[in-house]
């Protein structure tokens, strides 16, 4: 069993600037991709930032030049930081990976986390 647990979100003025992280814990091998994803009021999940085991990262329009993917792979831990928040960078941020969970065996799966808010508002 594995557990994603993301900390970090809260309330910030626009303008303002929010650090999420991610731990993940559990049965774990190896961690491939880790990404962050995001619900606002009334959408659908969105994929924000995704980041690969070599930091390669690639970002959601939206967020390029103001949010950073990262990852210390030592820790499972993934993070993202936020800058220039908007007000429609309000919603509920969630974490997930691709876990492979036995070092015998080629099978993964992924893992979500239950999700941090983040309410950007003046």
């Amino acid at each position: 069993q594995v557990q994603l647990v993301e900390s970090g979100g809260g309330l910030v003025q626009p303008g303002g600037s929010l650090r999420l992280s991610c731990a993940a814990s559990g049965r774990i091998s190896r961690i491939n991709d880790m990404t962050w994803y995001r619900q606002g009021p009334g959408n659908e999940r969105e994929l924000v930032a995704e980041i690969a085991r070599d930091g390669s990262a690639n970002y959601a329009d939206s967020v390029k030049g103001r949010f950073t993917i990262s990852r210390v792979n030592a820790k499972n831990e993934v993070y993202l930081q936020m800058n220039d928040l908007k007000p429609e960078d309000t919603a509920v941020y969630s974490c997930s990976a691709v876990v492979f969970t036995s070092p015998y065996l080629l099978r993964s799966t992924l893992f979500w986390g239950q999700g941090t808010q983040v309410t950007v508002s003046s």
